[in-house]
């Protein structure tokens, strides 16, 4: 008999950091809170009484809106502050910052930082749990699952399956965090961009390179198109747009050769137009909108596996 996977972590900061055993558990977690979100009344009383709080430092629209619904259709007491209105203004630090909130007695804290390991340094100064919601371009774990999730909930097994992820790797938070879980799933990873926009040494994580879109599309049973992240960038990694879209825009005309059941993914915002036209974005192979629906359902399941939480069940409070 197989011995049953239980959740023992305090943070969720990476899915580095995870095993296979628990990637799977967070995924069989997030089938029973998907159910949640298609009842008349969206709310459990699993989370009554904790307290959680979103620290977003970067603009996020999916991922804070997502998150802030998971808390509450657990019934969770939710706080957002963002950068603009906190005493980081005034100098404090985010370690001051986080004291502070530690001492208003929450249970969960949640941070978006464009810093690699804010999350990390949290976890450390204080007790509540913190849950990365992206830091720099090191890790977005949450979408990272929900990406996953999509993908298992379409295809089935993940063992052997065929993702190509296009686009800005060198900066892509979500990349990482796909490449660490797909690859402990057993998924084979191709990852395809401009050479300036591929890390040197990326395939010690276990990838495949290639520059050549048409070779990723072809062999691929689901396409993760990424945005350029130009904000990321500190100078200019290839010619122009005009020739990015050329080289690495997915198009209807590339699909052409791929596979008739892959499914296109992107993590948003899309820039239409640039890395998806918007006959792909919107068309049959498209996912996209189903991931932003798993979101809440993969933010439910983690709020409720880091809490420890066991005044109610996903199935509570069904109408019988």
């Amino acid at each position: 008999m197989t011995k049953k996977t239980v959740w023992t972590k305090k943070d969720l900061l990476g899915l580095e950091y995870l095993t296979a055993e628990e990637i799977e558990l967070i995924l069989d977690t997030t089938r029973s809170f998907k159910e949640v979100s298609t009842r008349k009344v969206k709310k459990v009383p699993t989370l009554r009484g904790k307290t959680i709080v979103s620290l977003f430092f970067e603009p996020s629209t999916r991922t804070r809106v997502s998150f802030e619904l998971a808390a509450k259709r657990l019934s969770a007491d939710t706080v957002g502050i963002t950068a603009g209105t906190s005493s980081i203004l005034k100098g404090e630090t985010l370690k001051d910052a986080a004291k502070n909130i530690e001492a208003m007695n929450v249970d969960v804290v949640i941070l978006r930082h464009s810093t690699s390991g804010a999350p990390h340094l949290l976890a450390k100064a204080i007790e509540p749990s913190v849950i990365n919601a992206g830091d720099g371009a090191h890790e977005h774990p949450t979408q990272g699952l929900l990406d996953i999730f999509t993908m298992r909930e379409k295809k089935g097994s993940l063992k052997g399956l065929k993702v190509s992820i296009i686009g800005d790797i060198a900066h892509s938070r979500v990349a990482r965090s796909n490449i660490w879980g797909l690859k402990k799933l057993g998924a084979d990873v191709t990852v395809c961009g401009p050479s300036t926009l591929i890390p040197l040494e990326i395939e010690k994580m276990g990838v495949r390179v290639t520059n050549d879109l048409d070779e990723a599309i072809k062999s691929a049973d689901v396409l993760n198109v990424l945005r350029i992240q130009l904000e990321r960038q500190k100078k200019a990694l290839f010619p122009s747009i005009r020739e990015y879209i050329n080289l690495f825009g997915v198009n209807k005309e590339r699909l052409k050769n791929a596979k008739k059941d892959i499914l296109i993914m992107h993590p948003g915002p899309i820039n239409r137009g640039i890395e998806l036209t918007p006959d792909v974005a919107d068309s049959e192979y498209s996912v996209i909108l189903e991931q932003v629906t798993n979101g809440i359902a993969v933010r439910m399941a983690i709020l409720f596996l880091v809490t420890g939480a066991t005044g109610g069940s996903p199935r509570e409070g069904r109408k019988k």
